[in-house]
C-alpha cells in the first residue's frame, strides 16, 4: 500500500475546501446531504468546520462502481430524507468522483425536490476518468487513477478507518478480508 495523502495533507485540503464552501454559502439556508457510506468521514469534518446554520441528511446510492454492480437505477426516496430541501441550498457530499455517474444521477433527483440550488462537493476527483458532462463544484484533491482506500473509502470492508489516503497495490486487491 502506498500513501498518496497524509493525514495532515487531508486535514489542510479539507480546511481549504470548507473555507470555499463557507464563503459560498454564508447567510444561506444550507442542507448537506451525504452519499453513504464513503462520505461519512468528510461529512463529519465539514460539519465541524462550517460556521453556517445547516441541516445534515444522508442518502444511499445503490451501485458498487468498484465491482461494476448496480442494483438498479440510483433513486432518492424523498420520504427517507429527514428534512425537506424545498427552498434550501443543497450541497451533495460524496467521497470520490470517479466516472461521475453517481452525482450525475443524483443531482437532478435532488433538483426535482425544489431546492434553491444544488451543488456538489467531493473529497477526491480521479484524473481522466470522468464520463459525464459535469464536474464537482468543490473538490478537495485531484488524485491519480488508482484504487484508493482510507478516509472513508474501503476495499472489501477494510481500510475505511485509515487516517490517510492510500493506493492499493494489485497484489493487495486479491486478498480476502480476515475475519
Amino acid at each position: 500500500m502506498k500513501t498518496l495523502l497524509t493525514e495532515e495533507q487531508l486535514r489542510e485540503g479539507i480546511r481549504r475546501m470548507a473555507g470555499e464552501i463557507q464563503t459560498h454559502y454564508q447567510g444561506k439556508p444550507l442542507t448537506l446531504i451525504g452519499v453513504l457510506t464513503g462520505s461519512i468521514v468528510l461529512l463529519a469534518d465539514l460539519v465541524r468546520l462550517l460556521d453556517v446554520a445547516l441541516r445534515v441528511d444522508m442518502i444511499q446510492a445503490r451501485c458498487d462502481h468498484a465491482k461494476g454492480v448496480c442494483l438498479g437505477p440510483l433513486v432518492i426516496d424523498e420520504d427517507l430524507l429527514s428534512y425537506g430541501v424545498r427552498g434550501r441550498h443543497v450541497l451533495l457530499v460524496d467521497d470520490i468522483f470517479h466516472t461521475g455517474h453517481t452525482l450525475w444521477d443524483l443531482v437532478p433527483q435532488i433538483d426535482d425536490l425544489g431546492p434553491a440550488s444544488v451543488r456538489t462537493a467531493v473529497l477526491f476527483q480521479k484524473e481522466g476518468q470522468c464520463q459525464v458532462a459535469m464536474k464537482p463544484d468543490f473538490v478537495g484533491f485531484t488524485i491519480p487513477n488508482a484504487f484508493v482506500v482510507g478516509y472513508g473509502l474501503d476495499y472489501r470492508d477494510r481500510y475505511r478507518n485509515l487516517p490517510c489516503l492510500a493506493a492499493l497495490e494489485p497484489g493487495e486487491m486479491g486478498e480476502e478480508p480476515k475475519a
